[in-house]
């Protein structure tokens, strides 16, 4: 059940202003008695949630006399305080992050072989959009037939976000794909592709007919290669990543021909 305190009360000051709201115009000394918040700690209180703009105070009067703002405005005021205050948390965090990036560079040799493995539709989908992410320089991704079991729509969109991001960074893209896969995709993507991408220098989609096989190449030294099931046509079975740079350097020199042979994008 939701209470005061979830809006960054304490117990005492929510006591208080409930309090308030019950007996209308009161003292201190009245609202103690009213609210159970000891004497002692009754002025602290009230000088707190008259901070935070939930009580209004009549100084004329002798003494003191205290009246609760309406639960509407009251809550509305402290609802905004707490988006202000996670607003400010969230760029504390993203300065701390930008400095830790900044910090935890490393300098991976590329040479050095490394493989990792995704099994399953999602984890396949998480491991690509992690590697789109970690790109610096380029990305070349080459894609066949939709998955049976993935909803290619949606995936096509946070693909494309994720890809976004990348032109933001400076990495150059090439996607070379199926016919019959630009035809599964989101309307969403090809408005984007047609009003934003399709114009950049940056960016390069072609289709052709001798695509077999869905795979990335990552920077020139790492390969992103999905699974098929082998009991099951149309389904992949899950993702391989492999950073090795004569292998990826291998791939692309069999890509480079069907790109050269494909066709510019008309979506």
């Amino acid at each position: 059940m939701a209470t005061l305190r979830d809006l960054g009360l304490s117990e005492y000051e929510a006591r208080a202003y409930r309090a308030l709201l019950t007996v209308g115009p009161t003292t201190a000394k009245e609202l103690s008695r009213a609210s159970d918040v000891p004497m002692g700690r009754i002025y602290d209180v009230l000088n707190t949630i008259e901070g935070y703009n939930l009580v209004r105070s009549q100084t004329a009067s002798r003494p003191k006399k205290y009246v609760a703002v309406e639960p509407e405005t009251a809550l509305e005021r402290l609802l905004e305080d707490k988006k202000r205050e996670l607003a400010a948390r969230a760029e504390q965090y993203e300065s701390i992050v930008d400095d830790l990036a900044a910090e935890l560079e490393t300098a991976e040799p590329v040479d050095e072989q490394f493989w990792t493995a995704a099994v399953g539709p999602e984890e396949t989908i998480d491991l690509l959009l992690e590697r789109l992410d970690a790109a610096d320089r380029e990305i070349v991704m080459v894609a066949a037939d939709p998955l049976l079991q993935v909803d290619i729509r949606v995936v096509g969109e946070e693909v494309l976000a994720h890809l976004g991001a990348a032109l933001e960074r400076g990495v150059a893209v090439e996607i070379l794909m199926t016919r019959d896969l630009v035809d599964e995709l989101s309307p969403n993507v090809g408005h984007e592709y047609r009003e934003t991408l399709q114009a950049r220098d940056d960016f390069a989609v072609r289709t052709s007919d001798d695509v077999s096989g869905t795979f990335n190449i990552i920077d020139g030294v790492e390969v992103c290669i999905q699974v098929p099931n082998p009991l099951a046509s149309g389904e992949a079975f899950g993702m391989i990543d492999l950073k090795d740079l004569e292998f990826a350097a291998d791939v692309h020199r069999e890509f480079a021909p069907r790109w050269e042979a494909a066709e510019p994008l008309e979506f």
